[in-house]
């Protein structure tokens, strides 16, 4: 047996580490990644920022410019530009992530991000802040339940968990 890597380096073998993700399930936790999926929930604060945006424009109208300043970040682009302490081990973590969940995940961030670029632009056209109030109201509640969904897949639904929500339905 050889002697382990000085302790700077918490990176384990991919193959080794059993996950396919470039740390130890502990380094990936202490980090705030989830280590069974590789995805960090920081990222959903960039579309909760747009939401928080988005609800105060029915009561402050003049918001809507606070919200036409958001722009879509790529999770990539997200960590970069934050300051989270593991942002360099998100972002390969991310890149390490099994397919089928970063697949899924990618999806529902495409989803948001159409919804909210499109929401922009569109109050970019139009002149009553009523109709702006309306489309905010309309696109916080089509993405609210979509952060909710990102947030499942990065939290790593288990088989049980799928069950049970279908059980419920």
């Amino acid at each position: 047996m050889t002697a382990r890597q000085p302790a700077q380096d918490n990176r384990l073998d991919w193959e080794s580490a059993s996950t396919g993700l470039p740390a130890s399930a502990e380094a990936l936790a202490a980090a705030n990644i989830n280590p069974r999926t590789g995805l960090a929930t920081d990222y959903l604060n960039h579309f909760n920022e747009a939401i928080m945006l988005l609800e105060l424009i029915p009561d402050m109208p003049d918001c809507y410019e606070l919200f036409l300043e958001w722009q879509p970040l790529s999770y990539a682009e997200h960590f970069i530009r934050s300051n989270f302490k593991g942002r360099d081990l998100a972002i390969a973590a991310y890149d390490a992530a099994p397919f089928a969940i970063r697949t899924e995940f990618d999806a529902i961030v495409a989803k948001m991000t159409q919804i909210l670029s499109t929401v922009g632009d569109a109050m970019r056209t139009v002149q009553q802040g009523a109709t702006r109030a309306k489309l905010a109201e309309q696109a916080a509640g089509w993405v609210k339940p979509m952060i909710g969904t990102a947030g499942g897949i990065i939290n790593g639904r288990d088989e049980q968990s799928d069950i049970d929500g279908i059980m419920a339905q």
